[in-house]
């Protein structure tokens, strides 16, 4: 009487059990991640039920989207340890984060063939080509190569990083037609090349040298959430604890004392830069979804504040050429 644990199986048996292929079965056979029972007298493969439980393993692991090399470190450890542990978590949260790429992928270029779909004939070729600057999914290394030539050299690397994690936004992982056009056109803007100095920074910014910017961004930062908050509830811009921060940011820097004379000179040499504003108005974009108010940026809450000391001083503040 044939029974499941005595008996052995050829190759086409163990294949209609399992659901795969003879082809199938051979494969795995012959990289060692199904090993034979016996071979017959005319040297044909035979497994054990084992095998069975084996092979349905593997196809699972295979489902799953895990690779060979990934199948057969977690059939070694489950050999070795009669369980199947670390191998497999770490195959599967590695799967995990490919699989959540290749989601932003699609979703990108799903958003950016609506995007060419919505365009008048006369955006297409120019929207193309925006389109075509992107990675997918996109990335954000333009966007750091360009506010590390604008911040002052030698500037301590925390304080870099600091200010790139709120300046530089992050793609949006399901985003709307809208928001690829605005990323594409912020990849295109900061791959541009920089008009006029080769330094772009306000004299306010560059005269405080690498570790007074270290100070001076600290303070700014503080004073950007809070002019954020005021610009969230719709207030025009006025004197207040976010323009205090915003000048104590200046003074910290510089080592001098606040006072209306200093006010009235530091907005006239905070000039507005052209190129600058529309990153920020582009960011805007990019972080806010359809049909919201625009979320605050460092940007907005610059002018916010820079409107507001102005208004204070009577001093209209200067325009970069």
């Amino acid at each position: 009487m044939r029974t499941r644990y005595d008996d052995l199986w050829g190759i086409g048996e163990l294949a209609a059990r399992a659901g795969v292929t003879v082809k199938t079965v051979r494969f795995y056979s012959d990289g060692g991640l199904l090993p034979e029972a016996s071979r017959s007298a005319g040297g044909h493969r035979r497994y054990g039920s084992d095998a069975l439980d084996r092979l349905r393993l593997i196809r699972s692991l295979r489902t799953l989207g895990l690779s060979v090399p990934e199948v057969r470190r977690v059939l070694d450890e489950e050999d070795a340890t009669d369980g199947l542990g670390q191998a497999l978590e770490g195959a599967v949260a590695e799967r995990l984060r490919e699989l959540g790429t290749e989601i932003r992928s699609l979703r990108w270029r799903e958003a950016a063939l609506r995007l060419v779909q919505e365009s008048t004939p006369g955006e297409r070729a120019d929207r193309l080509q925006l389109i075509g600057g992107l990675s997918v999914p996109p990335s954000t290394a333009p966007l750091v190569r360009f506010w590390r030539g604008w911040l002052p050299p030698r500037m301590p690397r925390r304080s870099v990083d600091a200010f790139l994690d709120v300046a530089v936004p992050q793609p949006p992982d399901d985003p709307a037609p809208a928001q690829v056009l605005a990323f594409a056109r912020l990849n295109a803007l900061t791959l541009g090349p920089c008009p006029g100095a080769a330094q772009p920074q306000p004299e306010a910014h560059r005269a405080v040298g690498a570790q007074g910017a270290a100070v001076l961004y600290a303070g700014l930062a503080e004073a950007y959430e809070l002019a954020g908050v005021q610009l969230r509830r719709g207030r025009e811009p006025r004197p207040g604890e976010a323009l205090d921060c915003f000048v104590d940011a200046y003074t910290s820097a510089y080592g001098v004392r606040d006072g209306e004379q200093f006010r009235r000179g530091l907005a006239g040499q905070l000039a507005t830069d052209a190129r600058i504003d529309r990153y920020w108005e582009l960011v805007a974009e990019v972080v806010t979804e359809p049909g919201r108010r625009p979320e605050p940026t460092p940007g907005t809450a610059h002018d916010w504040l820079l409107a507001a000391l102005a208004a204070q001083t009577g001093t209209p503040p200067t325009t970069a050429v």
